[in-house]
């Protein structure tokens, strides 16, 4: 993906929005083939919502760069998703870490559901493979100040 000219701020480099956008475009990549993308929200009533997402800005990004997001499932439960991306520039440095955990929602209640029993079973698989890769350093760390 590329860094598109409007998305830069005041300051000059990527406003942290955009970063939510291209981590959010990188996932339905990873969604379509689990059985949760926008097709089966369309088809099913069936959709994600994000529950908690915490960004690490690492290093800025401009105009013009191009990136990639690579994304590793971490757990899941019969409702929930926690997932963990990090945003590459493609010369191969980190430019920002993303974790979520996201909820599966019937569209018509608006309440979290179960995953459907073919699509909890391509999650476990997909967790399952991405078991053994490495987890960024950030994953799992709170926001806040030392007290002391």
């Amino acid at each position: 993906m590329v860094v598109e000219d409007g998305w830069t701020d005041y300051n000059g480099h990527l406003n942290m929005a955009w970063y939510h956008v291209l981590f959010d475009r990188a996932l339905d990549g990873v969604l379509d083939p689990l059985g949760l993308g926008p097709q089966v929200a369309a088809a099913d009533g069936v959709s994600v919502f994000t529950a908690q997402a915490q960004v690490h800005y690492l290093r800025e990004l401009n105009a013009g760069d191009r990136v990639t997001v690579e994304t590793r499932l971490i757990a899941h439960d019969a409702k929930r998703l926690h997932y963990v991306q990090t945003m590459r520039h493609l010369d191969g440095w980190a430019a920002a870490i993303s974790e979520n955990l996201i909820l599966h929602v019937d569209l018509a209640t608006r309440r979290v559901t179960p995953f459907s029993p073919a699509v909890a079973a391509r999650i476990a698989a997909a967790v399952a493979r991405h078991a053994d890769l490495p987890l960024p350093e950030q994953v799992g760390r709170r926001v806040g100040l030392s007290r002391g």
